[in-house]
């Protein structure tokens, strides 16, 4: 017998190391679009498109007509500012100055 509700979360980051989460109780058949509206993020970042970003559940992109299942997780991805190697290089270049100077 397929369950009445399911537990998801809603998550979404809206700066470095700041992370909104909300826990949810939908009915079953919810689809993430479903839980993003529920969770209110969009009333609580209101500076952030966040009908317009790119959405995942446990770290995978998916559509917003997926439908959930119980304990999902939903995340928001906003842009990125700097591309992932680039940051690499740079604290690369951090360390290695500090080895120099220590």
């Amino acid at each position: 017998m397929a369950p009445a509700e399911v537990q998801v979360s809603v998550v979404f980051s809206p700066r470095p190391g700041v992370v909104d989460e909300v826990a949810l109780c939908l009915p079953a058949g919810s689809t993430v679009a479903d839980a993003v509206q529920a969770s209110g993020m969009q009333a609580r970042h209101p500076g952030h498109e966040l009908s317009s970003l790119p959405v995942g559940l446990w770290g995978t992109f998916c559509e917003r007509d997926d439908v959930l299942r119980d304990r999902d997780r939903v995340e928001l991805y906003r842009p990125l500012r700097v591309d992932p190697k680039e940051a690499r290089r740079q604290r690369q270049q951090v360390q290695r100055g500090a080895r120099r100077a220590g």
